[in-house]
């Protein structure tokens, strides 16, 4: 069910303003912000050689190396970043950089298979006090969820139920603040569905197909996760446990769709 973990997990490191471009720390952010990671990490080892932001270099690196990993599977790169990680002193970071910090403890750990520890971690950044707005917030929503999910499979039946319910009361009251969160859109029907309530799952994913246009990017990437998820999950659950085909379910949704397309 997973959405996010190997497709858009990059979150935006802050940049200062008015920081000089040629400072090659802030070119390390820029150079990450692009996507181009490479030189994000060369920039980063260039910061490093003044030793009082040696900690603000290896940030960057280590975030940069957890970006290749996600997109390379290299043990190498996944190495890299938790090496960064160990050698920063996180105390000397200001509040915003720290943050920055516990994410990326989060990511290392989610990609060393802690999925629990990750989602402990994720939890604590989306309950801090430095408050995470607009895409960041979706990013470390998604990876909570997706942890939380990767965590469940392997338990029990009534600990899988358990985790799943946290799931949907987090998801509902992200919507209740935030209507256009794709994340909490897709997790609702998403573990809804993980659970067994198919009907809540189909409703979840027909409000979230509504509700689409709300979202940054007006409901593209998050009609596409929702079309998936149904036709796939939804769909296939629900024909095993009603009268109907699944023919008849799918011809159901493009109805549905058809309504709400634009």
């Amino acid at each position: 069910m997973s959405r996010l973990v190997f497709a858009t997990a990059i979150l935006m490191l802050w940049v200062a303003p008015g920081w000089a471009g040629d400072d090659p720390l802030v070119r390390a952010r820029l150079l990450y912000n692009q996507r181009q990671f490479e030189a994000a990490v060369s920039a980063a080892e260039q910061a490093r050689l003044t030793p009082a932001r040696a900690d603000l270099a290896d940030l960057v690196a280590a975030r940069a190396y957890l970006e290749q990993f996600r997109l390379s599977v290299m043990s190498a790169d996944l190495t890299s970043a938790r090496d960064r990680l160990r050698r920063i002193d996180p105390l000397r970071f200001a509040a915003r950089e720290r943050l920055e910090y516990v994410v990326g403890l989060g990511e290392t750990l989610f990609f060393d298979g802690a999925f629990g520890a990750a989602a402990t971690v994720f939890e604590s950044v989306l309950q801090s006090r430095e408050v995470l707005t607009g895409e960041a917030r979706e990013r470390v929503l998604d990876w909570w969820a997706s942890a939380s999910d990767r965590e469940a499979k392997p338990r029990s039946d009534i600990d899988r139920q358990g985790i799943y319910q946290r799931i949907r009361t987090r998801m509902e009251e992200e919507i209740a603040t935030h209507q256009g969160s794709a994340a909490a859109a897709y997790w609702l029907a998403a573990a809804a569905r993980a659970q067994g309530d198919l009907q809540a799952a189909w409703d979840a994913a027909q409000a979230g197909w509504v509700r689409a246009p709300l979202t940054s990017d007006r409901g593209a990437a998050l009609r596409a996760d929702l079309d998936l998820l149904v036709l796939r999950a939804i769909v296939p659950d629900r024909a095993k446990v009603t009268a109907q085909s699944p023919e008849t379910l799918r011809a159901e949704w493009e109805r549905f769709k058809e309504l709400w397309n634009r």
